[in-house]
């Protein structure tokens, strides 16, 4: 992701605007990176295009002085040639963009400058051509205004003719404006490719040279709003994205039980936390590998489940502080707010057991949500799986994109920053608007002053791709299914200890496709899932073997009135 905001300038505005300019704006939680780098890097990328932008408009303010109305010539090829690979970059981002349009703008920008290289290549040819004065061009514009008069398309096959004379009469200029112009497009590139070299390679990145010094009381404050929230217990949430920054939801589920006693004695009184404690060890089971044999192989088990994070959270909405940092999130308000929201069942603040898998490298990141809640002597249990699917392509091969042009040959890197130098007008250009336009709107929007509001967007879910790999999609099913089997086996020894009757009920549900949850079979209980109610009849049922007669089960749509798949 620090990579890639210098690959890919609308990520990183994205992310300036996300913590760098909305200050009042809570960031969303951070699962398996530091925000405060990526912002640290996308300023300073920007502070560096916008140095090599400055020096590109230069090179063509210095062209427009010794070349004169001849730099027009030049200018309309370069835009155009800007304006496709604009278009080129949008399509392989997004899969939008015309190709067609694309191809005819390159085309005749080619086809421009081939007639100025013509004519440049004749001048150097003809020793009497020489360049002509300031008052030699006072023709050009009534010309022109005759030719669009009396044809108006005409001026598309009379602008390369004439540009081919101008060619002529520039030649030794021109040469000399097109050499600081693949020079100022090869230095670039390779400036780019050194920073990333040195700050975001592997191994200088973990040990720290990705640390960047950024100075301003601006991202001072941005700094310390991103460290006190991205990675703690509390999660300040806008009511229409609560979940931002988890990735998608990944076929959700509820299931709710009616609480009978089994009749083998009094059944206890459960409460949520007592149902939590009980869930929360046989996940932290899931850590230790199988038996290997020995200790050295058993250590030498690389599954992620290994690795798995467990840890409690209690959501709050933004909406109605008085300041972002008002808010106490130290780990006594933590445990105040736990303390409230586990029991309460309330609609704002909630409280989830929360579980993470970061597989392939933190890539494909797995966030499970838990909620229980008891009432009226009803069970309810609500399962939100996320998944942060892997960073885009482009991004992980940054380092393959530095090795290619700091190994590459000289005539490699010329030949680029020839072909690539006429086309870096158009995006100097546009990057110097924007270093224009974010300073204004800091300026004017008032967003240090506005009231708070909850995470907009994730930077972590833009910079996701939008699918995996099949090894991967394997990999999410595999710890979904874990998790979530322990998460119903959690609830059953809870309620089975307490002297409730779902025990078989809670051992038989697993998770199948369309957010839908398979009950094999209920004994004596009434459920609902996913908006559709359940009322089961079975047969008698071996408390010891968990074996019984058969299911006939009758359903009815919720008030949601949606089908379900079962």
């Amino acid at each position: 992701m620090c990579a890639g905001v210098y690959l890919d300038t609308a990520y990183r505005d994205r992310v300036i605007d996300e913590l760098y300019v909305h200050e009042e704006r809570f960031t969303a939680p951070s699962y398996g990176f530091d925000a405060a780098r990526v912002l640290a890097h996308a300023l300073r990328a920007r502070r560096v295009e916008i140095t090599w932008a400055a020096a590109v408009a230069g090179v063509w303010a210095l062209g427009l002085l010794l070349l004169q109305t001849f730099i027009v010539f030049l200018i309309v090829p370069a835009l155009l040639l800007g304006g496709a690979g604009r278009i080129r970059r949008r399509r392989d981002r997004t899969g939008r963009g015309s190709r067609i349009v694309e191809y005819v703008l390159r085309g005749y920008a080619v086809w421009m400058l081939g007639n100025v290289l013509w004519g440049v290549g004749a001048g150097f040819a003809d020793d009497r051509v020489r360049p002509m004065r300031f008052g030699d061009t006072g023709w050009f514009f009534p010309f022109l205004g005759e030719v669009i008069a009396e044809h108006p398309f005409g001026i598309f096959l009379e602008w390369p003719r004439m540009g081919r004379f101008y060619g002529e009469a520039y030649s030794w200029v021109a040469v000399l404006v097109f050499l600081l112009l693949t020079t100022v497009a090869g230095l670039q590139r390779g400036h780019f490719a050194r920073l990333l070299h040195r700050s975001l390679g592997r191994e200088g990145y973990a040990a720290g040279a990705g640390d960047l010094v950024v100075t301003g009381r601006r991202f001072g404050r941005a700094r310390a709003r991103i460290q006190r929230i991205q990675h703690g217990p509390l999660v300040l949430y806008d009511v229409r994205n609560p979940f931002c920054g988890a990735g998608r939801a990944h076929r959700p589920w509820q299931l709710s039980v009616e609480l009978r006693p089994r009749g083998d004695g009094e059944a206890e009184e459960l409460d949520n936390a007592q149902i939590v404690d009980r869930i929360r060890p046989r996940l932290e089971a899931l850590r230790v590998p199988s038996p290997h044999g020995s200790p050295e192989a058993e250590a030498s088990v690389l599954d992620r489940l290994r690795e798995l994070v467990i840890d409690e959270c209690v959501f709050l909405p933004a909406e109605g502080l008085p300041d972002v940092d008002s808010l106490d999130l130290s780990e006594e308000a933590f445990a105040e707010h736990r303390a409230s929201a586990i029991e309460e069942g309330g609609e704002r603040r909630r409280h989830f057991l929360r579980v993470r898998i970061g597989g392939w490298d933190e890539n494909l990141v797995v966030t499970v949500f838990i909620r229980v809640h008891t009432q009226g002597g009803m069970l309810m249990l609500e399962v939100a799986p996320h998944v942060l699917l892997p960073v885009r392509p482009d991004f992980q091969r940054a380092d393959d994109t530095v090795q290619r042009q700091q190994r590459n040959t000289a005539f490699a890197k010329v030949v680029w920053a020839v072909v690539n130098g006429a086309g870096a007008l158009g995006p100097a250009l546009l990057a110097l608007v924007r270093a224009v336009r974010i300073p204004w709107r800091m300026a004017t929007a008032g967003h240090g002053v506005a009231l708070p509001a909850g995470p907009a967007v994730s930077i972590r879910e833009l910079a996701a791709q939008a699918d995996a790999s099949l090894f991967q999609l394997m990999d999410l099913d595999r710890y979904l299914k874990t998790v979530q089997e322990r998460i119903v086996g959690g609830v059953a020894v809870a309620l089975h200890e307490a002297g409730w009757h779902t025990r078989e009920f809670a051992e038989r549900a697993v998770n199948v496709a369309e957010g839908a949850v398979f009950i094999q079979s209920v004994n004596n209980s009434a459920f609902g899932v996913g908006g559709v109610s359940h009322n089961s009849v079975t047969g008698p049922r071996d408390p010891d073997t968990g074996r019984g007669g058969g299911v006939a089960g009758r359903e009815r749509k919720g008030r949601s009135g949606g089908d379900e798949r079962w």
